[in-house]
């Protein structure tokens, strides 16, 4: 007799540090995305964010404590991330419940691949991480670096002259020939060398070439075009909450 196959809808939420972002999935694909900004999330604001779909199953990933109960306790049933979930990866780490829950996603999400070869996701967001997952698979690591927000924030709100600064074209040129030229050039090109870089030393270390997938809200913007990513996905992150949530709540 055939198991029948789950066909019913759950939810995703990966609370993040500026943003919240939610997905209806079931076991074969993330159907519709939504978001917020997390500062304003309430149980009620994710209630509202969440109009139409069914609030029985979810799993929560984040990385904000403040925000957790609130999303935890509108569902029925719902789950957070932890390294003690099956996440079809291991963990070969120190302390496991230190690694973020949208590093424990990215992870799950490379075992989708064969393991011909390492895995490094570059999530190019509030920070700047480097997961990586060897060919057992294993998570064994990472690197984290200030992110494009933290830097030109800091930036502008720290200094008299220098203007707010919208990450939204690359520069023509790494010379500027204005202030705000020069800050564009900074950002772009310099979070460019800034993960090739880490990139090179990354897999020197791994002693083998790896596989590099970038994602998160500036990865298409910093990274579109770098020979040494394999590919951007701006929704690597929700992949792997789906590969979890399935192996979890189903």
């Amino acid at each position: 007799m055939t198991t029948p196959i789950p066909t019913e809808e759950f939810v995703l939420v990966n609370i993040n540090n500026t943003r919240t972002k939610v997905a209806l999935a079931n076991h074969l694909s993330v159907r519709e995305h939504r978001h917020c900004q997390t500062a304003d999330l309430t149980a009620d604001s994710l209630r509202d964010l969440l109009a139409g779909w069914p609030l029985d199953r979810a799993l929560v990933a984040s990385v904000v404590p403040d925000k957790t109960e609130a999303a935890l306790s509108i569902f029925s049933h719902a789950l957070p991330l932890t390294h003690a979930l099956d996440l079809g990866v291991e963990v070969d780490f120190p302390e496991p419940a230190a690694i973020g829950a949208d590093r424990l996603a990215n992870a799950a999400a490379t075992a989708e691949f064969t393991n011909d070869r390492p895995s490094i996701v570059v999530d190019v967001g509030t920070a700047v991480t480097f997961d990586i997952v060897d060919t057992r698979p294993a998570y064994i690591g990472g690197i984290i670096a200030p992110g494009l927000d933290a830097m030109t924030h800091y930036l502008h709100e720290r200094t008299a002259l220098l203007p707010k600064l919208s990450l939204e074209t690359p520069p023509d040129s790494v010379i500027g020939k204005s202030t705000e030229e020069a800050m564009l050039s900074g950002a772009y090109f310099g979070y460019r060398g800034l993960i090739s870089g880490l990139l090179e030393r990354v897999q020197d270390e791994l002693g083998q070439p790896a596989r590099v997938i970038a994602t998160g809200g500036y990865a298409p913007f910093i990274t579109s075009g770098m020979k040494e990513v394999d590919f951007v996905e701006p929704y690597f992150t929700m992949r792997g909450l789906l590969r979890i949530a399935t192996r979890n709540l189903l």
